[in-house]
């Protein structure tokens, strides 16, 4: 049986008029519905509660506080969602209050996520992010974990209570996972040097949950990632290496999706995956252009970015997905802006990962990414060298081929890192280097 949910959305009234303009109310508790849903809740009754100042004790006031009770009591939920966040106390006294038990923001999505994780390593980061979340909660929440142990010894003595006991084995746990995550951090490190030495150029998809990317990298890689209609429905990242249509290859990594208000838990449990955003030689910004909020999560994931770390000159594309949702006339105006323009001027590209519109122009403007600070060299070779010949199309982007006789006078780009391994695979009087392309 689906347990019965209450969802609250705590909206302050003072809220900036820069990001009141972005959200509203209504908007944030649709994603807390979302959220709620994500967890197999059937959610019975929903409200959007206007916040003028926090109480201390419970948040909201007294009155809203009693309202929602009374609301409880008719609807008996067996939780009851409130969608910011609660300090422990609050979060007890609400529980009291309404005589049910109640998750804040943060609770829901580390359900979601611990849900989610496929992986050792996912699983060890939602683990990280609950006993993190779990240890805040011991402080003036439990009562009932202040009961004693009794001490060791002929005599005792007071002994360890039972949160001091509780405490400390979840910050031993704590101290083993991230030993254990401090090993993940160093594979990935070792598979992005050996990546390094190829090498190809990471391009990494960031963006809001449920934007579509992992549609988005299914349709460029003709990969099966999970794709779904849901909030976090991909968690561990997924790499694969395409070939773009000049010949490029670069790795394409999916990346857990963001949201607003992300825990700082999360954040910090997640900031091993997250790595891979760090070091991407390209970011993709996927944003949902259908979604009435879009601009408002396009602030929340570049606000992520921004707390990870990520350099701001940093190359950034970004991606308007799901343009099939649009009227015929805006998905028309969206595509013409997708006519070939240099890397600098280029703005959104306007895509449809279901129906693949738009898919060559992002292609194309991968390629141009990648490829910004390449060498153009002019290479000539015996046509009967034919190792040669397998390392240029290998390690480089063939842009024109010429024959003539015995002769292929090649003209070529490649990656600046690259031009000592040409350098010592061919004699200086073979090649000849143009200069940066542009």
């Amino acid at each position: 049986m689906v347990a019965r949910a209450f969802v609250i959305h705590v909206e302050p009234k003072s809220r900036g008029r820069a990001e009141a303009a972005l959200r509203d109310g209504e908007a944030r508790l649709a994603e807390a519905i979302g959220l709620t849903a994500a967890i197999h809740l059937d959610v019975v009754a929903a409200q959007v509660a206007p916040l003028a100042r926090p109480t201390p004790a419970t948040l909201l006031g007294s009155g809203k506080v009693e309202e929602i009770a009374q609301l409880a009591k008719a609807e008996e939920p067996e939780v009851i969602i409130v969608n910011a966040h609660l300090t422990p106390v609050q979060q007890r006294n609400l529980e009291r209050a309404w005589n049910s038990k109640v998750l804040d923001r943060t609770a829901v999505i580390l359900e979601i996520f611990g849900e989610r994780a496929a992986t050792r390593e996912g699983r060890l980061q939602v683990e990280l992010a609950h006993l993190n979340y779990q240890r805040s909660r011991l402080v003036r929440s439990w009562t009932h974990l202040e009961r004693q142990r009794g001490g060791f010894g002929f005599l005792g003595g007071p002994g360890e209570s039972q949160i001091e006991s509780d405490r400390r084995l979840i910050a031993e746990r704590i101290v083993r996972i991230k030993s254990d995550l401090e090993k993940v951090k160093r594979t990935r490190s070792l598979g992005r040097q050996a990546r390094k030495k190829v090498p190809f150029p990471v391009v990494a998809l960031v963006g809001y949950t449920n934007a579509g990317k992992s549609t988005l990298f299914n349709r460029l890689t003709e990969s099966t990632v999970l794709a779904k209609d849901l909030l976090f429905a991909t968690l561990d990242p997924t790499m694969r290496g395409i070939k773009l249509p000049q010949g490029t290859k670069i790795i394409l990594s999916d990346t857990v999706g963001f949201i607003a208000d992300l825990p700082t838990e999360l954040v910090a449990a997640f900031r091993a995956t997250l790595e891979e955003v760090l070091e991407a030689d390209v970011i993709v910004h996927v944003r949902d252009a259908a979604h009435d909020e879009s601009a408002a999560q396009k602030a929340d994931v570049l606000k992520v970015l921004e707390e990870l770390g990520v350099p701001p000159d940093r190359p950034m594309l970004e991606v308007l997905n799901k343009i099939d949702l649009l009227e015929p006339e805006q998905r028309a105006g969206l595509l013409a802006r997708n006519a070939p323009k240099p890397y600098g001027e280029r703005g959104a590209i306007a895509v449809s990962a279901l129906t693949g519109e738009g898919i060559p122009a992002l292609l194309a403007t991968f390629e141009d990414a990648v490829t910004r600070d390449n060498i153009t060299l002019t290479l000539k070779l015996d046509a009967s060298d034919g190792s040669a010949l397998a390392f240029v199309y290998r390690h480089a982007q063939v842009l024109d081929r010429r024959e003539r006789g015995s002769k292929i006078t090649l003209s070529l780009r490649i990656h600046p890192d690259d031009l000592g391994r040409f350098e010592d695979k061919f004699p200086k009087k073979a090649m000849t280097e143009q200069g940066v392309a542009g």
